[in-house]
């Protein structure tokens, strides 16, 4: 699809796979990711978003997860936002610490930088930066709604969970990173990328772009 659009030029899959082979390159496998378990929630939220993965209008339907990112020197976190829409990331954030004002400083951006009418849904995981009392007066602050997966249920928010399985794939997965400062720039690197030059499947644009029809 993108040599289509890029150089008018149909290649068979066929072509492609012979080319790959001849220069050695393979596909990354995506690595199975580690169970957690959550503790007592302070806060929990039913299921608003019920797997309901399309959104006729930007800013409707947003869905926000928190990813580890292994460096040399420990562990680093991404959280991020995505719109339903158009799988737009609205925000994010790489921090060294896996916070409660990792997840609240993200959507807080992303809530004063966008304009949406109120009934925004906001889907997460159960996780204990989701179910705290600083994401409780967020929502309120900003008046959108909670939906929360169920317990131990990936698939309940499985278009996040696929958009850092991307990431880790085409872009983490192909270098060994020292420390967070070399994550944090890869990181920016592929989320600008990701929302300006990678199309989608689906609707042949990228992110952006079909963000930019709806205005």
């Amino acid at each position: 699809m993108w040599i289509m659009r890029e150089k008018g030029q149909n290649v068979n899959h066929k072509a492609i796979i012979r080319v790959a082979r001849k220069y050695k390159l393979q596909a990354v496998i995506r690595r199975s990711q580690p169970n957690f378990r959550y503790g007592k929630p302070s806060h929990k939220y039913p299921n608003i978003l019920n797997r309901k993965f399309d959104a006729s209008e930007p800013n409707k339907k947003w869905v926000t997860d928190i990813t580890y990112i292994p460096t040399g020197r420990g562990f680093v976190y991404m959280a991020a936002v995505m719109d339903l829409y158009d799988n737009y990331i609205v925000d994010y954030s790489i921090a060294r610490d896996q916070t409660a004002s990792l997840v609240t400083d993200t959507i807080g951006r992303a809530c004063k930088n966008e304009k949406f009418a109120n009934g925004l849904i906001l889907h997460s995981d159960q996780g204990t930066q989701y179910t705290s009392h600083a994401y409780k007066a967020l929502s309120e602050e900003h008046s959108f709604l909670p939906s929360m997966s169920r317990a131990g249920n990936p698939y309940d928010n499985a278009v996040m969970e696929n958009f850092f399985g991307i990431l880790k794939t085409e872009c983490l997965y192909r270098t060994s990173l020292r420390n967070f400062d070399e994550a944090e720039e890869i990181v920016n690197k592929y989320v600008t990328f990701y929302n300006y030059r990678r199309l989608k499947l689906k609707t042949s644009m990228t992110p952006y772009e079909k963000r930019c029809m709806a205005q």
